[in-house]
């Protein structure tokens, strides 16, 4: 009986599909589909539990209300605990998913990710409650290491997330600020230095303690512990506060900027997933959908938008994300959905659109414009050819099936925006 029992057992988990479960585990996880309900409780859920343990953080450091002695804050951490810690092993169990991580060996992918930030979030967020106690820690670095689990909302907001793709595009921007104030700090420091260090030794007696006055001013801050008291000195003190102004202003109006360019182009944060659930590009490594990531923007059409209209030029393709769309062609209408993508021939052969495109419920498009499409077509050819051969594919007499391009479709009858000869509009 017991041999048969571990034959039973042996079989089962040998037929298991833990392929099949483990892309379903990074999909909820990552929220690589679009529209997973489940995906999208878990998601609030852990945005719940995060915002709950950085409350509870907060209010523990009020004596009055002894929250270190209630069950409740015991169950909460307990439960949170359990969470974040299956959360982790989860994320690290489903890092062969990870586009990012595609080619490598699940070995190596796993080592990949656990030194990555995120990861490294994910670890602090439940280790250190775990040792705190068998290491003596003070309960005071525990509840301050509770406010961490609050960076972990990064990994779900979208604007947060948006911000952080900001940061990254223009750091070279940023840091050539920051060296500007750098350099304005010290130069008015020493100014200062000069004009005060006689007068009040105690506060400008050296360069370095002149910076102390010459950081909350230029970063109009202003304590008020360090003033001058000298005509030049006061002199100098306006010339640092108007220059404040200015810094400041600098690295604020690039990051708002930029910000807003980031908004405006993307109705949604496109993730990797989006990018390699796309057929087009499944066969890409990470490098290649890195490449592509960063050129696609997004839209949200909603039901009955029109996305494409029958005469307009041709200045984008679109790839399906999730949700349908309807191509009005004269033999009657054509639904297509997620993994589709249509609009490449009319960029590519320079002509007008001869149908129109409909939303058909909520849609969310990635989209690459004309420039974009030039540039990863010549970046990566493997991907010129494919689009190539489907554009084709409109010359063929058969039908084009409805799965993949069906801009071949779309164009069958297309008008040529520009030729030099009637043979170059007929070919």
């Amino acid at each position: 009986m017991g041999a048969r029992l571990r034959h039973v057992v042996r079989t089962f988990v040998k037929n298991w599909p833990v392929g099949r479960l483990r892309r379903r585990c990074y999909e909820v996880l990552e929220r690589d589909s679009a529209r997973d309900k489940l995906a999208e409780r878990i998601n609030l859920a852990l945005i719940a539990l995060i915002v709950a343990n950085v409350a509870a953080a907060v209010l523990e450091t009020v004596p009055e209300l002894f929250l270190r002695d209630r069950p409740e804050f015991h169950a909460l951490e307990l439960v949170s605990l359990v969470v974040f810690a299956v959360e982790y092993a989860l994320r690290i169990w489903v890092a062969p998913e990870n586009p990012r991580y595609r080619g490598l060996s699940k070995r190596a992918a796993r080592r990949r990710y656990v030194v990555t930030p995120t990861a490294l979030i994910d670890l602090v967020a439940w280790l250190p409650f775990v040792l705190g106690p068998l290491l003596g820690f003070d309960l005071r670095t525990l509840a301050i290491l509770r406010l961490l689990r609050f960076v972990k909302l990064v990994r779900y907001s979208p604007g947060l997330q948006s911000l952080l793709e900001v940061l990254r595009s223009e750091r070279q921007s940023l840091v050539a600020c920051l060296w500007l104030v750098a350099g304005a700090v010290l130069v008015f420091a020493s100014a200062m230095y000069l004009a005060e260090g006689t007068v009040q030794p105690d506060k400008f007696g050296s360069i370095p303690a002149a910076m102390w006055w010459a950081i909350t001013t230029v970063t109009t801050v202003g304590y008020g512990d360090a003033f001058p008291v000298t005509v030049i000195g006061r002199m100098i003190g306006a010339c640092t506060m108007l220059t404040g102004i200015i810094m400041i202003a600098l690295p604020v109006g690039i990051t708002a900027t930029a910000f807003v360019e980031v908004i405006k182009r993307r109705d949604f944060i496109v993730t990797w997933g989006m990018v390699a659930r796309v057929p087009l590009f499944a066969d890409l490594d990470a490098a290649g959908i890195g490449e592509i990531h960063r050129l696609l923007s997004s839209h949200i059409a909603e039901n009955n938008d029109v996305i494409v209209r029958k005469g307009d030029v041709g200045r984008c393709m679109y790839f399906i994300a999730s949700g349908e769309v309807e191509i009005e062609l004269p033999g009657g209408p054509l639904m297509i959905g997620e993994g589709d993508f249509f609009g490449e021939l009319a960029l590519i052969r320079h002509t007008l659109r001869t149908a129109t495109v409909r939303a058909r419920g909520r849609c969310m498009l990635l989209v690459l414009d004309g420039a974009h499409l030039d540039e990863l077509m010549h970046n990566r050819p493997e991907i010129g050819h494919r689009i190539r051969a489907h554009a084709r594919r409109a010359d063929a007499p058969e039908p084009v099936a409805p799965k993949g391009d069906i801009a071949a479709v779309e164009m069958e009858s297309a008008v040529v925006v520009e030729s030099s000869s009637p043979q170059e509009a007929k070919g």
